[in-house]
C-alpha cells in the first residue's frame, strides 16, 4: 500500500506562485495515476488535474487549465503540481491521490490512496 506524503502549501499573495509535492513511500508509485484534488471550507473536494503513470497524458480542471502543471519524476517518485498565477479562489486544502489502474482520472473515486493533504492560502 502506497503511502503519500504532500508538501509545498503555505501563504502566498495573488499573483504568486507556489509548487506542491506528492512524494510516495515505494516505487510502485511509478505504476499509478496521479491526481490533485482540493476542498475549499464549507465545498465539496474538487479535481484539479491528473497525470497518467508514465507523464503521457494530463487533463485539467478549467479552473486550473493555463495556470497549473501537472507533472512527475518517477526516478523519485514523486509528483509535482506547479501553481502560477495564484488567486484568492484558489486557496483550499491540496490533496493528491493515486489511481493503481494507472491512467488518472477526474473521478475522486478512481483513487485507491491520498495523501493528507496541504494547505494553500492566497491573500488578496
Amino acid at each position: 500500500q502506497v503511502q503519500l506524503v504532500e508538501s509545498g502549501g503555505g501563504l502566498v499573495q495573488a499573483g504568486g506562485s507556489l509548487r506542491l509535492s506528492c512524494a510516495a513511500s515505494d516505487d510502485t508509485f511509478s505504476t499509478y495515476g496521479l491526481g490533485w484534488f482540493r476542498q475549499a471550507p464549507g465545498k465539496e473536494r474538487e479535481f484539479v488535474a491528473t497525470i497518467s503513470w508514465n507523464g503521457d497524458i494530463t487533463y485539467y480542471a478549467d479552473s486550473a487549465k493555463g495556470r497549473f502543471t501537472i507533472s512527475r519524476d518517477n526516478a523519485k517518485i514523486t509528483g509535482y503540481l506547479q501553481m502560477n498565477s495564484l488567486k484568492p479562489e484558489d486557496t483550499a486544502v491540496y490533496y493528491c491521490a493515486a489511481d493503481s489502474q494507472g491512467f488518472g482520472s477526474n473521478w475522486s473515486r478512481a483513487y485507491d490512496y491520498w495523501g493528507q493533504g496541504t494547505q494553500v492560502t492566497v491573500s488578496s
